[in-house]
């Protein structure tokens, strides 16, 4: 069993068409690239949290280390 064909993946499209609709299918389309987008800027607000600490700890460090 491999990789459905594009016959095989034309007849599932349809199949999915016609059991949700176009305008459905578009809504779930939308809803889905939102949830895309809102994972996106999470991990990037985390990433940018996580290097703001390193950098404050590297200072802090540094400034302990001046002080001796």
């Amino acid at each position: 069993m491999g990789m459905p064909g594009p016959f095989e993946l034309i007849i599932i499209l349809v199949i999915v068409l016609l059991i949700f609709g176009g305008k459905r299918l578009k809504n779930i389309g939308n809803d889905l690239g939102g949830a895309i987008k809102g994972f996106r800027s999470s991990m990037k607000e985390s990433e940018s949290k996580e290097k703001d600490e390193v950098i404050e700890a590297k200072v802090e460090a540094d400034d302990e280390t001046n002080k001796k």
